[in-house]
């Protein structure tokens, strides 16, 4: 039974236990996606209903970040623990390297999809990278096609939310791919364009605050977790 915060419905695993759901779904027939909501997609949710839907109508739904475990606690409804999106790709980049899945990357600027593959295929041999687009297109159908021509097992999908979330529920089926995963500016890391928080910042729950200091443009989103805690908040006062 997933947990109710504010509206979406939250799987409540271990980061084991959401690759390892993960790759039953690899090996289930149909296409599966994964979404990895944080307190601004909550926030978005609210508001647009689509969203809404698409994000509970995924497979697989961690909590990425510190917000929304505190906010389920504050409900209490506590979650086992946060699953940051680019921390289940890695383990699951993990898995697909051991039975030689393969992978493509959608997303992000022009040329940085193809410089997280180069990065990825050295640190995880035996994944196969089977083809990158960048984020910028304005037709789905020769993407879509691109992916399936490629015979991608698993597709990141790294356009932004609820973008992400959107394109995955309408046109993950026509990919071919068993999973898609809704991953947000993770291709950013893994190609070294972006640099996470160090292990002390996301130990104490302040990797937002680290992102912050690092992109000051970013304020305007952020405003959106205190805003998720006063939703909390009254959503508490009803219960």
């Amino acid at each position: 039974m997933r947990i109710n915060v504010l509206g979406v419905g939250f799987d409540n695993l271990t980061m084991d236990e959401a690759v390892a759901r993960a790759v039953e779904l690899l090996g289930e027939e149909g296409t599966h996606y994964v979404v990895t909501p944080n307190p601004e997609i909550v926030e978005v949710c609210r508001e647009n209903l689509a969203a809404k839907i698409a994000v509970n109508e995924a497979d697989l739904v961690l909590p990425d970040g510190i917000g929304v475990i505190k906010g389920a606690a504050m409900l209490g409804t506590p979650l086992k623990e946060k699953t940051p999106g680019v921390e289940f790709a890695g383990h699951l980049m993990g898995k697909m390297a051991e039975t030689g899945k393969s992978l493509y990357l959608l997303g992000a600027k022009p040329g940085v999809a193809e410089q997280a593959a180069a990065r990825l295929a050295e640190q995880y041999p035996g994944l196969h990278i089977a083809g990158t687009h960048d984020g910028y297109f304005q037709e789905d159908g020769p993407v879509i096609e691109a992916i399936r021509q490629s015979g991608a097992d698993v597709v990141f999908v790294c356009l932004g939310a609820p973008k992400q979330e959107l394109w995955m529920k309408k046109n993950g089926p026509a990919t071919g791919a068993k999973l898609l995963c809704g991953l947000g500016g993770s291709l950013d890391v893994f190609a070294g364009v972006v640099e996470r928080a160090p292990k002390f910042w996301s130990d104490h729950g302040l990797e937002w605050f680290y992102r912050l200091c690092k992109e000051p443009k970013r304020i305007g989103r952020m405003t959106k977790l205190p805003l998720f805690l006063v939703h909390v908040r009254q959503e508490k006062k009803k219960k």
